[in-house]
């Protein structure tokens, strides 16, 4: 199959030689014409695949409850920014929201909310999202764009969806993965003459396989660094969410989902999601370069359960038919279990903040 955005890419490769991995992964996303994000509605059984808090209500929750231990935990701020960066359809911001008015008036009285978006479109549907508090909720297409003061932050599935780069290890070390035009005019990886700086290789690279595959996003933790910059600056904690490993290793995880099955990465440009793992020693190092605090992270599952979801959960369904606790209960397993198709395990989670402070329910100690 030969999307637009295909042809597109082919006659680029023609015209300049093959893209870097990353490069193809923006255009697949970005493109402004044909590209994933503003093309096509990804969230929901109707899209690709289905995020944590289209799953249940509880992961904005507690999301919302997290967010208040973090104000409270560092003297209660006045002046607060709430800023969710790739808010999607709007509902993590709103189930959060609730219960912070709910468990600090203070906080939801005085906080400023703001949204990081750059899809016109997504912006449009988190403002029916979100219409009950749109007096307070400001839109941005840049984190940079947001204004300064003691910020409390949420990136969920963020980090997936900024660009990588691969390269793989041959004869002559390691070398940047390359997508180019076949002789059948189709699109396939190649190698490109690019190395990479051992320093960023793990220890064990030399010992490596050929043709074993090293992951490195500068540009996330370019983002990471900003955001650590900011707390540093004027106080605060952020949360990112997103599935990865939490040690640096090999390993190509590069994938496309459409229709909530993967699909060969090269096959449908811009009509499939593209994502990868995240890299969460990474972005801790890159947080702790600029003086950030770094929170032991751990599992979405430990997260969750550790703020209360399953508390939560049995009053959510107390009095409620059967059906209704079956579907919570699903829920709950869903967003902490572990297992093929559980968000528990494979999800995990980073808190990062301006100082030191003991955040629950990640390890005080670190």
């Amino acid at each position: 199959m030969t999307t637009p955005l295909a042809q597109k890419i082919i006659d680029l490769i023609h015209q300049t030689g093959p893209i870097s991995v990353a490069d193809y992964f923006a255009l697949c996303l970005a493109d402004p014409e044909f590209g994933y994000y503003r093309t096509r509605e990804p969230f929901g059984r109707a899209g690709d695949f289905v995020t944590a808090p289209e799953v249940s209500q509880l992961f904005g929750e507690m999301i919302g409850v997290f967010l208040v231990h973090a104000w409270s935990t560092q003297a209660s701020p006045a002046d607060v920014r709430l800023i969710e960066i790739g808010p999607g359809r709007g509902t993590l911001m709103a189930d959060a929201i609730r219960v912070i008015e709910r468990l600090a008036p203070e906080l939801f009285d005085r906080m400023t909310v703001h949204m990081v978006e750059t899809s016109e479109r997504l912006q449009n549907v988190q403002r029916q999202t979100l219409v009950r508090h749109k007096d307070r909720i400001r839109w941005h297409t840049t984190f940079e764009d947001t204004p300064p003061g003691f910020t409390l932050l949420v990136a969920n599935e963020l980090f997936d969806a900024i660009p990588f780069r691969q390269f793989v290890k041959t004869e002559s070390g390691f070398r940047e993965r390359s997508v180019r035009v076949n002789s059948l005019g189709m699109l396939d990886f190649g190698i490109g003459p690019a190395g990479i700086d051992e320093a960023l290789l793990p220890d064990h690279a030399g010992s490596a396989p050929l043709n074993t595959v090293f992951e490195v996003a500068p540009a996330r933790s370019a983002v990471m660094l900003s955001i650590a910059d900011r707390l540093v600056r004027h106080g605060g904690t952020a949360l990112a969410i997103d599935y990865g490993h939490l040690v640096t290793g090999f390993g190509d995880t590069l994938q496309a989902i459409y229709h909530h099955e993967y699909d060969p990465p090269l096959a449908r440009p811009g009509k499939a999601d593209l994502t990868s793992h995240v890299d969460f020693e990474a972005l801790a190092r890159a947080a702790s370069s600029v003086g950030g605090h770094v929170h032991r992270p751990i599992s979405q599952g430990e997260f969750l359960v550790g703020l209360g979801l399953l508390e939560r959960a049995g009053k959510l369904g107390a009095g409620r038919d059967q059906l209704a606790q079956a579907a919570i209960h699903d829920a709950v397993n869903r967003l902490a279990g572990e297992g093929k198709g559980l968000m528990g395990a494979l999800f995990k989670v980073l808190a990062v903040s301006g100082r030191r402070v003991p955040l629950a329910p990640f390890d005080s100690e670190n």
